[in-house]
């Protein structure tokens, strides 16, 4: 697998790349993305925090959204967060 074949067929609606960014902003980011998109849209999160792989998560669970796939890729992450 490479950074550009993702091992999941989810179809994000919307993609926030926060490589690079220290937490909590891969997270702060994803909740910005989360609340201007829409009930069943996808947003896809690129992370290369290791922070990120707990607050992502525990965040979605807590906030009632669903988490629907994490991939970990070379150098980052990718998690798939459903708004609820």
């Amino acid at each position: 697998m490479t950074d550009t074949e993702p091992a999941t067929d989810i179809e994000p609606d919307d993609t926030v790349d926060a490589r690079g960014a220290a937490c909590p902003g891969p997270l702060m980011d994803l909740i910005g993305a989360i609340r201007s998109a829409d009930s069943g849209d996808v947003v896809r999160l690129l992370s290369d925090s290791d922070g990120s792989l707990t607050d992502v998560p525990e965040w979605a669970e807590e906030a009632g959204n669903e988490l629907l796939a994490v991939e970990e890729l070379d150098d980052h992450s990718a998690f798939y967060v459903e708004k609820a």
